[in-house]
């Protein structure tokens, strides 16, 4: 397949690869530090870190699957990726984004019995439930992507096989096709009703609940804190569903220089949601986290101590 990225923008491939490299290693930082100080800090070892983590993990996954190539697209004039290459995509692609979109209501679920029931907590979050529920997230979206890359991936393809995307987008890829794909089409409407529409039903009626108890608190203090407490999470689910809804159901255009228009904004808002989206969620959680602070600060000065010695 050839992928022709932003080929037809020259002037805009040095500023890109810059600015997508400077945010890739953001992404690896950010995410990293997540993960060491969620499995280290004893004080961490908590249902909300443990899925944060996991997360994180999803992430650097999910990034890497692509951007490595995308970046090496723009040092080369070799814009293509093997049949073996677009499988491994593909099947990352899917497995991370329906396992994101899972594990994204799992914590949803988490901060409903932490705010709704916090006296239940300790017994309904036991670590055996929270492992399962992550693990369930995993083997689910691990589960669909087996799926939807096994029936793309017996399509025969012919003519060009050029792709005017960063990656293998699959519907893209559908349209290179030249065999019936309603199958793929159906198995992907039936994904996306479980894996995307379900969760944000799930996340909708879990912080209608979540909300009705916050304002039930008589001090305005409570609520405040308590509200704290998934003002990060409704951040992150709001920046990527958001995305995936803007770009899947915006309107297309009619006219070819419409038409022309939309391809970049596509392809801008496909790397919004690859990149921009990994990247903001440890500065999200980071940032607006004084338990993740004093983790890092801690994990710092025992190094520095221990060097010191």
């Amino acid at each position: 397949f050839v992928l022709l990225g932003l080929s037809g923008y020259p002037e805009l491939e040095a500023i890109y690869f810059v600015l997508v490299l400077c945010m890739y290693l953001v992404i690896l930082l950010g995410n990293g530090v997540i993960i060491i100080v969620s499995v280290y800090d004893t004080h961490l070892h908590t249902p909300m870190y443990f899925f944060l983590s996991n997360l994180s993990f999803l992430d650097i996954c999910y990034i890497s699957s692509s951007i490595p190539l995308f970046l090496s697209s723009f040092l080369t004039s070799k814009k293509t990726i093997s049949f073996s290459g677009y499988g491994v995509q593909m099947f990352l692609s899917f497995a991370m984004g329906a396992t994101e979109c899972v594990l994204l209501s799992m914590m949803a679920f988490d901060r409903y019995v932490a705010i709704c029931n916090p006296l239940q907590y300790p017994i309904i979050m036991s670590k055996a439930s929270y492992v399962s529920m992550a693990a369930g997230s995993w083997i689910g979206g691990g589960s669909n992507s087996v799926l939807q890359t096994s029936l793309a991936m017996r399509l025969p393809f012919c003519g060009d096989n050029v792709i005017t995307h960063f990656t293998c987008e699959i519907l893209a890829v559908l349209k290179l096709a030249c065999a019936n794909i309603s199958i793929n089409i159906i198995s992907m409407v039936v994904a996306n009703m479980i894996f995307l529409v379900g969760p944000v039903l799930f996340i909708f009626v879990t912080y209608v609940f979540i909300l009705s108890t916050i304002l039930r608190i008589p001090s305005a203090e409570g609520r405040r804190k308590a509200f704290s407490t998934c003002s990060a999470h409704l951040i992150v689910v709001i920046i990527f569903y958001g995305t995936i809804l803007f770009m899947y159901a915006k309107p297309k255009a009619k006219d070819s220089s419409g038409a022309d228009k939309e391809q970049v904004t596509d392809k801008i808002i496909s790397l919004f949601y690859g990149v921009v989206t990994p990247m903001l969620n440890p500065l999200i959680y980071s940032l607006r986290n004084k338990d993740v602070k004093a983790a890092v600060k801690s994990i710092l000065c025992q190094k520095c101590l221990s060097e010191g010695m």
